[in-house]
């Protein structure tokens, strides 16, 4: 491990970084409609039953279930049919002993009703119907308050509100919601970067393509971005720029300047900061020079330069950070059993992450693995649909190995 006396075990490395989180971001009301996506900052407690009343279930006859006591294809029960109910109104009046009233689905039940015979149970005659089943009390009828309670919360602090959560929010009349406003300053930094539209770049530059991945997966997880900018490669001008982003916003996030070499200058700048806690690598392949502090509490995450290992330290230490301030747990991806293509080696004591190509064969799936190095390899995710996490304790896995792969796509036929 050249240029690092010491890499920090990524489980070591996240407890003692998180803990130290004590950041919350503000809060801002916004309409129920564009909550999708964004964090509760607040419970949110129905103020109403939902149905408001009870409801038919099914198409059909709203009777009292008393009567249909004894009721059978050779011994029906003969009811009065005295009016239908539809959805949106009231039945104005009340089913009697021995009286039916009809009923669309979503119909508020008739006053007397307690049960609701399908019309597949019943036959017409006239004015009256042919029941012929015994139905009991409640029998398709949706109950008041059955599917959220007025006093029940719905919406608990932290959720990731998700569309479904939107229509439960409408469905009780909640106009606007309380949610995180989480904010994130993103700076660049290295004398050989120039920014997308300086194309061909000049000799010796490179596009600043690691900004674009990591403001995409700030977006992703409803931070609202502010990039801040390519800063040269000069300490004094990155602590500026760090010191700044700290008052300013709720995460900051760099990335280049984190190796221990020249002319790497970050992790000297944020030193200057007084962090309360201070990681300096952390041992991942790819990805051991990324790094990560808070200063009054608040994350400062020190990326690699280079994408792929950019996005393994954004695993590490930046979404956990965003969802410990807002109280969130994170969501599980999606993971499959596959058939190892070929034999992965990988160093004991770090944890690495193998970019594959998970495909289909028949009815076995297998992981065809694309790089195990190559920290700078991009193309690498867009080739393929997986990664393999070897964990630490483990040296890799043969040819014909059946592991586990996180889906970052879908299958490939």
């Amino acid at each position: 491990m050249k240029g690092f006396k010491t890499l920090t075990p990524i489980p070591e490395a996240q407890r003692a970084f998180i803990a130290a989180v004590a950041h919350t971001p503000s809060e801002v009301s916004v309409p129920t409609p564009q909550a999708v996506g964004l964090y509760a900052a607040r419970d949110v407690v129905s103020p109403v039953d939902v149905p408001p009343f009870d409801r038919a279930a099914f198409d059909g006859y709203a009777v009292r279930s008393a009567d249909t006591l004894g009721a059978s294809r050779t011994n029906p029960v003969m009811l009065r049919v005295v009016g239908k109910a539809l959805p949106g109104a009231e039945f104005g009046g009340a089913v009697g002993r021995g009286e039916a009233v009809e009923v669309a689905t979503g119909a508020p039940l008739p006053a007397g009703a307690d049960a609701v015979v399908p019309y597949e149970e019943a036959a017409r005659r006239g004015e009256y119907i042919e029941v012929y089943k015994s139905v009991p009390q409640f029998y398709y009828v949706s109950r008041r308050g059955e599917d959220v309670a007025a006093g029940e919360v719905v919406l608990r602090r932290g959720r990731r509100i998700k569309p479904w959560d939107g229509g439960v929010l409408a469905s009780i009349g909640v106009r606007e919601v309380a949610v995180y406003k989480i904010t994130a300053g993103l700076i660049s930094t290295g004398d050989e970067l120039v920014e997308l539209g300086e194309t061909p770049p000049p000799p010796g530059k490179i596009i600043n393509s690691t900004r674009h991945v990591i403001a995409a997966l700030l977006r992703d997880l409803g931070v609202e971005v502010h990039y801040l900018g390519i800063v040269p490669d000069d300490e004094e001008a990155i602590y500026r720029a760090v010191s700044d982003a700290v008052g300013r916003f709720d995460i900051v996030l760099t990335t280049g300047g984190v190796s221990v070499g020249e002319p790497d200058h970050v992790v000297r700048a944020v030193t200057r900061l007084g962090p309360e806690v201070l990681i300096h690598g952390i041992a991942a392949r790819p990805g051991r020079p990324n790094s990560a502090a808070t200063v009054q509490g608040k994350p400062v995450v020190m990326l690699s330069g280079f994408p792929v290992a950019s996005i393994v330290g954004f695993e590490v230490f930046a979404k956990p950070a965003i969802l410990k301030m807002v109280g969130a747990k994170e969501e599980p991806l999606p993971v499959v059993r596959a058939t190892l293509t070929r034999r992965v080696t990988t160093p004991i004591n770090v944890r690495s992450f193998v970019r594959v190509k998970v495909y289909r064969r028949g009815d076995r799936i297998y992981a065809e693995p694309l790089a195990v190095t190559g920290s700078g390899i991009l193309s690498t995710l867009t080739k393929g649909n997986g990664l393999l996490i070897i964990p630490e304790n483990r040296e890799g896995y043969d040819e014909g190995d059946e592991v586990e792969v996180v889906l970052l796509g879908p299958v490939d036929d």
